[in-house]
């Protein structure tokens, strides 16, 4: 089996994370997420994943390899954006693209069953297959409507069927009917292809799914663990998910959601966690404090720092007594003098310097 991940977004609400590197290839707990999309997918008998992406392209080839360890992997580069239904002509036009074939979107944290998917897909004959995902609060997202009715004997008239019927953008609440939205994850006929025009920004939610409503676009509702990392937020809290077990990896679970890689100098009464990724070759100083935060490669905390619920970019240098956080995100390689406080959502740029 075949897929292609949507990796083309530039990751606008990580900033400054992604001023120096590219969203898929910024380290999730121990890897590069996209890794953990790709670890999924091997998991359920794909063999070849296409990676469509456009800035930071050679990051991430040189972040995630040719997948010689697993599922081989192939780059193709968006010459300019061409949102998520571009992507899928360019890459049928550069035959990169079989008959039947996954198609995801990169910015996903996942355990969903996407063999249970093929499956539904093929017992419907459907054009397109689409993963759906219950959640408790459906307003910020589009919702997709399915038909109801008797799917089989003894089924219930108010089950929703697999058959598609309706997207809803961002619904008003008298207007919410159904929990389910789309998980970024489809099957499709290589037939779909047909419906994108060729060299223009294309967005496959908007304007080819719904012209297939009626024609062969079912949904399948699926559970298990999903959650969009696209926000600071949310970046740390599909780190302790990773790490408490929520999520199924294959990353060793802690009870108190931390992880110290090698290559770390820790002080004898610095505090770690509960909650905290501490990557390789970082230095926390004496007396300092790291609790629910991650801190990427060759990070140095000087003694008496506390950094809180907050993200630290590669070679971030903290000062001593400095206070980080809550909320605060730190670009790569920038500096926060001695004494310093940064309070709730500070931003600091690459290389910067914060008083």
């Amino acid at each position: 089996m075949q897929a292609l991940i949507l990796a083309g977004g530039e990751g606008t609400r990580l900033r400054p994370l992604t001023l120096t590197t590219p969203k898929p290839a910024l380290q999730l707990v121990d890897r590069p997420f996209l890794r953990f999309m790709i670890d999924w997918l091997a998991s359920h008998g794909v063999d070849e994943v296409v990676v469509a992406s456009g800035v930071g392209a050679d990051e991430l080839r040189a972040a995630l390899g040719d997948g010689s360890d697993g599922a081989s992997i192939a780059y193709m580069t968006e010459g300019e954006p061409l949102g998520t239904g571009g992507p899928l002509r360019l890459a049928a036009d550069e035959g990169l693209l079989e008959d039947r074939f996954l198609v995801l979107n990169g910015d996903v944290l996942t355990d969903l069953d996407l063999g249970e998917l093929m499956r539904a897909h093929e017992t419907s004959g459907a054009v397109a297959t689409l993963a759906l995902y219950p959640v408790d609060d459906p307003s910020a997202y589009g919702l997709v409507r399915r038909a109801r009715g008797p799917a089989g004997p003894g089924a219930s008239p108010e089950a929703p069927t697999g058959e598609v019927v309706e997207f809803l953008e961002k619904p008003d609440p008298d207007a919410i009917d159904t929990d389910e939205i789309s998980a970024g994850a489809y099957v499709l006929e290589r037939q779909v292809i047909d419906l994108i025009p060729a060299g223009r920004n294309v967005s496959i939610e908007r304007e080819v799914f719904p012209r297939l409503v009626g024609h062969g676009l079912y949904g399948h509702s699926l559970r298990g663990y999903w959650m969009d990392i696209g926000t600071p937020e949310r970046y740390l809290q599909a780190s302790w998910d990773i790490l408490e077990g929520r999520v199924k990896t294959d990353v060793s679970v802690d009870r108190d959601g931390v992880l110290v890689e090698s290559d770390v100098a820790l002080a004898t009464d610095a505090s770690i966690g509960p909650r905290a990724v501490i990557a390789r070759g970082t230095q926390v100083g004496e007396g300092a404090s790291v609790l629910s935060s991650v801190v990427l490669p060759n990070g140095r905390i000087g003694a008496g720092a506390t950094v809180t619920e907050s993200i630290l970019a590669p070679d971030v240098r903290v000062g001593e007594n400095a206070q980080v956080g809550p909320g605060a995100v730190l670009g790569e390689g920038c500096e926060v003098e001695a004494g310093a406080e940064l309070g709730a959502g500070a931003r600091v740029g690459p290389g910067e310097r914060a008083a």
